[in-house]
């Protein structure tokens, strides 16, 4: 008994030995798209942040491609020591239903670190829609059915589900029109092409003030800071919706306990900062910061959720 004892307490010194002593040179962090977009703009952020409070270098590796599997694969068979991290967002969660296969289990072949920020959409329409609320979207895209398009910056996209989820607890038929990307798409509802988008916030705030375009709703579940007079579409009616993107910082399971605790303590510290707050919040973004409890239960939910509207809505990449 004795013995047992003591190589418990040997291993729980040595795992905080190693937790201290972490990370002993560069860290790579994977992000899974190219560089640019949201997800690699949220991940540099954070590495600088992570880089500064640890005292070593946390650095972006772009792995782009298929819809982020690439770069999530990549991640999924680096060593476990904490040296390799995945810096991704909500396409983890919506690749296992919209591919028939994935080289890569989200829930057993990774252990969550911390939900880092959410990045909700904005639904927007060209002002040339005669139609000013979300009611009244609704009830054109009733007596309009399979007529309204909505654009996405492809198939399986955020802006995508979030539109096919629009039409799923409407009960409307609006069209998805994929883009080859979201500066296309945004190219499409600007210029009238295609009506409605549901566009991420930190995209979406200049062209509204302008008036380009007529904003309508936002897609979180709570109002945004930035843009604290526009109403959620829960809110305005669709009781139950929420769509958003996420930011969020990942490790190969297997990993040390010890080493995903820091890293999780970390950044909650960073997300809690006045100047990472200030500036995600200016952008659009909600600052986060979760626990890995936390985390883990977010991406369940997620990707229970987003099995149930592509199942619906028959999306598929292949």
């Amino acid at each position: 008994m004795r013995l047992l004892i003591g190589l418990a307490s040997l291993a729980c010194t040595a795992g905080t030995a190693l937790a201290q002593s972490y990370p002993a040179g560069p860290v790579r962090m994977i992000v899974p798209f190219p560089a640019g977009g949201g997800v690699d703009s949220a991940g540099r952020i954070l590495a600088q942040k992570l880089s500064d409070s640890f005292g070593k270098s946390f650095i972006i590796e772009n792995r782009g491609g298929a819809n982020g599997n690439i770069g999530t694969e990549v991640a999924a068979k680096s060593p476990k020591d904490g040296y390799t991290l995945l810096l991704t967002g909500a396409g983890l969660v919506t690749n296992p239903s919209l591919y028939a296969r994935i080289p890569y289990d989200v829930v057993k072949d990774f252990e969550p670190i911390s939900l880092m920020a959410l990045g909700p959409n904005v639904l927007v329409v060209h002002p040339s829609l005669p139609v000013k609320s979300v009611k009244e979207l609704i009830a054109l895209a009733k007596a309009k059915p399979g007529q309204i398009g909505f654009a996405g910056s492809g198939n399986g996209s955020t802006p995508h589900l979030a539109g096919e989820l629009f039409n799923s607890l409407a009960g409307v038929k609006m069209v998805h029109i994929p883009y080859r990307g979201s500066g296309p798409a945004m190219i499409g509802i600007l210029s009238g092409e295609t009506p409605v988008m549901f566009l991420p916030a930190i995209n979406a705030g200049p062209h509204v003030k302008s008036g380009r375009m007529r904003a309508l709703a936002v897609t979180s579940t709570s109002r945004l800071a930035a843009m604290p007079g526009l109403p959620t579409v829960a809110e305005s009616g669709l009781r139950g919706y929420e769509s958003s993107q996420w930011y969020g910082l990942l490790a190969p399971a297997g990993v040390p306990e010890d080493i995903l605790n820091s890293l999780s303590a970390h950044v909650m510290k960073v997300m809690q900062a006045a100047d990472i707050r200030q500036r995600l919040t200016e952008d659009g973004i909600v600052p986060v910061g979760s626990t890995r409890e936390q985390f883990t239960a977010h991406i369940k939910s997620e990707l229970v959720k987003w099995a149930q509207v592509i199942k619906r809505s028959g999306a598929r990449i292949d």
